[in-house]
């Protein structure tokens, strides 16, 4: 599964986050991060192993109108979202094996509480 980008394929992102059992996985980066440039093409294989996640990379810079106003100051940023309900959402370490870790507890585990703080991304872009 390839990783979306915001203004690309906004008919296919639109129509698979209309199911609210679809989880999103979102990398809050910049084009000038060199740490965020070296972690794209590992978000893009970890999203081949979760097919059914939708994968998104926003440019915190070229998308700040998807943000809410959060400011964005360590990369990645980690955005996981499940229709409504923020599963996750902070820096992470750019080490993809934390990220699939938390991926795999989450289908596993019941889901954390709704964290309060985070953008409302997903609806965003519906």
């Amino acid at each position: 599964m390839a990783v979306h980008l915001p203004d690309t394929g906004a008919s296919d992102l639109s129509r698979r986050l209309d199911d609210p059992q679809t989880i999103l996985v979102a990398c809050l980066c910049a084009a000038w991060c060199g740490t965020c440039r070296e972690y794209l093409p590992k978000f893009e294989d970890l999203s081949s192993r979760f097919e059914d996640h939708v994968f998104l990379w926003v440019d915190v810079e070229e998308h700040p109108d998807l943000l809410d106003d959060q400011d964005i100051e360590d990369f990645p940023t980690l955005l996981i979202q499940n229709g409504n309900q923020t599963l996750f959402y902070g820096p992470m370490l750019p080490h993809i094996g934390h990220l699939e870790r938390l991926l795999e507890s989450l289908q596993t585990d019941s889901p954390p509480p709704n964290l309060p703080g985070a953008p409302e991304l997903r609806r965003s872009l519906t």
